[in-house]
């Protein structure tokens, strides 16, 4: 979409990061994409800077967004990789049939909004939980007659701070909901910030760019880097978040 000129005509790149929980550890799958403000001209002579306000039209994005997450799930039922729980297997093909058709006629949501605090900020609040499951040790509180005790938000009543009880069976359920798959990759690199030609590229974006090292920062004060499950954007948005529901 990038790369088609009615829009920016350029190629750019995307890290994506998954994140599955929440801060009662429900299952809320999302993805943080964090996305260059430009990107490479197709002779790569040049760089196209997105407008300041601006990055793609987001109703598109999120149609975008649907098709290709939806086609991959049809790919993966069609070769066996994705299975429902029907006990027949035209049941299970009509129940995929309805799921998918619910889905395409919902509309699905992407957030492209400037960082708070500056890409930095992101780029370490992403980091906290590259390699994190779920829930900080220190959030633990007790573990008494079966009953596990932990600290959380509760973003429904102005993020007041609450302390949760779950029997030790369903605190070990919710957290196995976030522990993927062997060999599934949580952390993706796409276009100009792929691994293969990521140090080539970026070199070169930083000469186009009239900057032959890394961009520092000229901030005075530290910027707080939101908790887990906090927001990275303002408004409550989320950092070129995809997020379908």
């Amino acid at each position: 979409m990038a790369a088609n000129p009615d829009h920016l005509g350029a190629r750019t790149g995307v890290l994506a990061v998954l994140h599955t929980w929440g801060q009662a550890l429900q299952l809320h799958p999302h993805v943080h994409c964090v996305v260059p403000g430009g990107g490479l001209t197709e002779d790569r002579t040049g760089w196209v800077h997105s407008r300041p306000d601006f990055f793609r039209p987001v109703r598109i994005l999120s149609r975008v967004f649907r098709g290709k997450f939806l086609a991959g799930l049809r790919a993966a039922f069609a070769e066996g990789r994705l299975h429902l729980t029907s006990p027949c297997l035209d049941g299970a093909a009509r129940e995929f049939q309805r799921l998918v058709s619910a889905a395409v006629g919902t509309d699905w949501v992407v957030y492209a909004r400037p960082p708070f605090g500056g890409p930095d900020v992101v780029l370490k609040y992403l980091a906290r939980y590259t390699h994190r499951v779920a829930i900080r040790n220190s959030r633990l509180l007790d573990f008494e007659d079966g009953t596990v005790s932990f600290r959380s938000k509760d973003y429904a009543h102005g993020n007041r701070r609450r302390v949760r009880k779950l029997s030790a069976r369903e605190f070990v359920r919710r957290l196995l909901l976030h522990v993927l798959p062997a060999g599934f990759v949580r952390i993706r690199h796409c276009g100009i910030l792929s691994n293969r030609h990521r140090q080539e590229d970026l070199a070169l974006c930083r000469e186009l760019l009239g900057n032959g090292a890394t961009a520092e920062t000229d901030r005075e004060e530290p910027v707080k880097v939101p908790e887990e499950g906090e927001s990275i954007t303002p408004r409550g948005s989320v950092l070129t978040a995809a997020r379908a529901g």
